[in-house]
C-alpha cells in the first residue's frame, strides 16, 4: 500500500470500516459524545462496536464477561451529578492522535465513544492497531485514566503508605521500581506481537513497531502513576507538584477525582494543546516546549523560510569558566532606612509578566560553529555596530568605584563592591553594561571592560520568535478564558524548556541535540535581569522609591497610599502587580529590628503568606 508522507500504516489486519483505515481520523460513533449523553445512553459499546468485528474483538459481549464482576456504573448518571464545565468543551483537534482509556471504555479526546473496557494487554494491542493514530508533534498517545483501568491491565503496585516513610522520595523511588517491574512482566504479549520498548517503561511506556520501512510509535501514559516520575518540571520537593498537562494537586488544577470527569477534562486539555500549540503534550512541559520548536523546524525546513538550527550550542572551552549559571538570575535583599517605612502602608510585589517568554521572542541567538577570538580581534568584534552573539571575557570594575545607587543590587551578579572581577558574560550583558546607569547599566566603555577573549557565532537571528509567538498567543487564550490549568501549563512549558537548555543529558538523542543551548538560556536570563533593573531605575526616578528585595524577576517595595508602580500594559515582559500585603505594625517592627538581610526575608515572607514569588 502506498503511503503519503506522515501517513500511518494500519498495524493490524482487521476488517475495519473505511473510516477506520484512514490515518487522519478515528471513526466517530453515531451516539452522542461521552460528555453529552443522556440518562438512557449506554457507554459499554458503541454502534461501531456492534457492527465492527475489530472492535468486537476488543470489547467482550456482556454475556461473556465474568459473572463475578459487578456491572459498570452508568457513566451518564455519574456525569449528571457533576457541575457543568465552565470552560469550553473539547474540540476534535486531538482526535485521531490520542485515545483515552478508562474502566468504562475508550474515548476520543473530544468525548466520542470508541470501545468498551480494555481488560487485557492483548486488547490494548488491538486497540492501538485498530485506532491507527498519527503523531502530532509527539508520538501518538494512549492515556490510561483511573486505577480501575490499570487493574484491568494488571498494572497494580503496592509501594506502601506515605505515613510509613520520612521522605516521599523513598516512596516514589520504590513505586517507580515496582511499576517498571510490573510493566516488564505484563507487556510480553505486545512485545511478542512485534512492539519494542524504547527505554525503560514507567509512567510513560514508549513503544515502537516497524513494518517494512515504516516505524510506528505510540506512548502509553499511565495517569495514576505519573507521581512516580521525578523531574524538576514536576516540582518535587518532598511533595507532589506540577505534573505537566495533568496539572498540580497543590494548586488545585489536577484532574477531577472521578474517572469519567477526569477523562473529560484530560480530553479537553489534549484538544486544547493540539488546537493552540499544534502538538500533543510531551511527557514533561519541557518536552512539550521542545516539540513546538521541532514542529516549527520541520515547517521551516519544508518551506525553506526562516531560521533552522540543527546542532546544539554547548559552552565553548573557557579559561576561568564561572561556577553555576553562566548568567545567574539576581537574588538580593537590603535593610531599609527607617524613613522609607515611615509613610509606607503596604508591601507590593511586582514582576515581569512571562519574563522568560518575552525575552525568548525578542532576542537574536547565535548558532553554528563559534569562532575563538583573542586580544584585539575580540575587541574589534565587540566594536561592530551590531554586537555579534557570543560569550566575552571581561573585567567588571568594583561597584564602589561607580556612582551606582546603593539601594539596588550591583548591575551584574558576578560584580563585587570592592575589587574587579574577571568573568565571562553574554552579548546581552556586554550591551547592557554599556548603557547608562539610568538605563540599568554602568555607562562603561569597551576599553573599561578589558575584553581579552571571545567566542562569537557566525549566524544569529530570532530563532525562537515563532515559538514564543505560539506560546504567547496560547497563554492569552488561557488568560482570556480563565483557564488556570492551561495558563499554568504554558508557563511550565517555556520555563521548563528554557531551563533544560543548559543540560545536555536532557537531549542525548541525535535528533534532539539542537535543544542543548546553554548560551541561549544565559542570554534570556541576562535580558530579564537587565530589563528589571531598568524598570527599577525608572520607578526610582518617578516615585523616589527603591525595592527591598528582588528574586529573579520580582521586586518588593514598601509604598505609601496612592502610588502605583505596575505598568498599565498587558504586554509580556511588563511589570504587573503580583501581590500586595498591608504593612502591619508587627511586620514594620520586624523590618526595623532586622539585623541582617535574612531577617528582612523572614519579615517579607511573613507579610506575603504565599511563598511563590515570581511569574517568570
Amino acid at each position: 500500500m502506498a503511503l503519503k508522507k506522515g501517513e500511518q500504516f494500519a498495524l493490524f489486519e482487521l476488517e475495519t470500516p473505511e473510516s477506520a483505515t484512514r490515518s487522519d481520523e478515528i471513526p466517530e460513533p453515531d451516539q452522542p459524545s461521552l460528555f453529552d449523553v443522556d440518562d438512557t445512553a449506554s457507554l459499554e459499546t458503541s454502534s461501531d462496536a456492534a457492527e465492527n468485528p475489530a472492535i468486537d474483538d476488543i470489547v467482550a459481549p456482556p454475556d461473556e464477561r465474568s459473572k463475578d464482576v459487578e456491572p459498570e456504573p452508568n457513566p451518564a448518571s455519574e456525569l449528571d451529578t457533576t457541575e457543568p464545565a465552565a470552560l469550553p468543551p473539547a474540540s476534535e483537534s486531538a482526535d485521531g492522535h490520542a485515545v483515552i482509556v478508562t474502566a468504562a471504555g475508550t474515548y476520543t479526546p473530544s468525548g466520542h465513544t470508541l470501545t468498551g473496557p480494555v481488560d487485557s494487554i492483548e486488547k490494548l494491542d488491538k486497540l492501538i492497531r485498530w485506532a491507527t493514530l498519527t503523531p502530532l508533534g509527539a508520538p501518538a498517545q494512549i492515556w490510561i485514566v483511573g486505577i480501575e483501568a490499570c487493574e484491568m491491565l494488571g498494572w497494580i503496585i503496592d509501594p506502601g503508605s506515605e505515613d510509613d516513610v520520612d521522605d516521599m522520595e523513598i516512596l516514589r523511588t520504590r513505586a517507580a521500581e515496582e511499576l517498571t517491574a510490573i510493566l516488564h512482566a505484563t507487556l510480553t504479549p505486545m512485545l511478542t506481537a512485534g512492539w519494542e520498548l524504547r527505554g525503560e517503561p514507567g509512567h510513560v511506556v514508549h513503544l515502537s513497531r516497524t513494518t517494512g520501512n515504516f516505524t510506528s510509535m505510540v506512548d502509553i501514559f499511565i495517569e495514576p502513576y505519573v507521581w512516580t516520575y521525578w523531574n524538576k518540571d514536576f516540582g518535587w520537593g518532598n511533595r507532589v507538584g506540577d505534573m505537566g498537562i495533568l496539572g498540580s494537586p497543590t494548586a488545585g488544577t489536577y484532574l477531577p477525582d472521578d474517572d469519567l470527569p477526569a477523562a473529560q477534562e484530560l480530553g479537553r486539555r489534549l484538544a486544547w494543546c493540539a488546537q493552540h500549540l499544534g502538538v500533543l503534550p510531551g511527557p514533561t512541559p519541557a518536552r512539550t516546549g521542545a516539540a513546538i520548536v521541532d514542529k516549527i523546524k520541520r515547517d521551516r525546513t519544508r518551506s525553506g523560510k526562516g531560521i533552522v538550527v540543527t546542532v546544539g550550542g554547548p559552552v565553548p572551552p573557557l579559561d576561568g569558566e564561572p561556577r553555576g549559571d553562566l548568567e545567574p538570575a539576581v537574588g538580593w535583599t537590603r535593610i531599609p532606612a527607617l524613613e522609607e517605612l515611615a509613610d509606607a502602608t503596604q508591601l507590593v510585589s511586582i514582576d515581569q509578566r512571562a519574563a522568560y517568554l518575552a525575552s525568548a521572542g525578542m532576542l537574536e541567538f547565535g548558532y553554528g560553529k563559534p569562532r575563538h577570538l583573542r586580544g584585539e580581534n575580540a575587541l574589534d568584534a565587540a566594536r561592530q555596530p551590531k554586537t555579534p552573539f557570543g560569550f566575552w571575557h571581561v573585567t567588571l570594575p568594583p561597584g564602589d568605584m561607580l556612582a551606582l545607587p546603593p539601594a539596588l543590587p550591583l548591575p551584574h551578579p558576578h560584580m563585587l563592591a570592592d575589587q574587579p572581577v574577571q568573568t565571562w558574560i553574554t552579548t546581552v550583558s556586554l550591551d547592557a553594561l554599556q548603557t547608562s546607569i539610568a538605563d540599568g547599566g554602568i555607562g562603561a566603555e569597551l576599553d573599561d571592560l578589558d575584553i581579552t577573549e571571545a567566542w562569537v557565532y557566525p549566524e544569529q537571528g530570532r530563532a525562537l520568535d515563532k515559538w514564543a509567538k505560539i506560546l504567547r498567543e496560547a497563554r492569552k487564550v488561557a488568560v482570556d478564558t480563565g483557564d488556570t490549568a492551561m495558563k499554568r501549563f504554558i508557563g511550565a512549558c517555556y520555563k521548563g524548556y528554557i531551563g533544560r537548555m543548559v543540560n545536555p543529558d536532557m537531549w542525548t538523542a541525535k535528533q534532539m541535540q539542537h535543544h542543548h543551548q546553554p548560551l541561549w538560556r544565559a542570554a534570556i536570563i541576562a535580558h530579564c535581569r537587565w530589563r528589571g533593573r531598568r524598570v527599577a531605575m525608572r520607578i526610582a526616578r518617578e516615585t523616589g522609591r527603591w525595592p527591598l528585595r528582588t528574586v529573579t524577576d520580582s521586586w518588593v517595595y514598601p509604598l505609601p497610599p496612592g502610588i502605583d508602580i505596575a505598568d498599565d500594559s498587558d504586554a509580556l515582559g511588563k511589570m504587573t502587580l503580583e501581590k500586595s500585603a498591608p504593612l502591619t505594625e508587627d511586620i514594620t517592627v520586624m523590618l526595623t529590628d532586622a539585623r541582617d538581610t535574612h531577617e528582612i526575608n523572614l519579615a517579607l515572607k511573613a507579610a506575603f503568606t504565599d511563598e511563590d514569588e515570581g511569574n517568570i
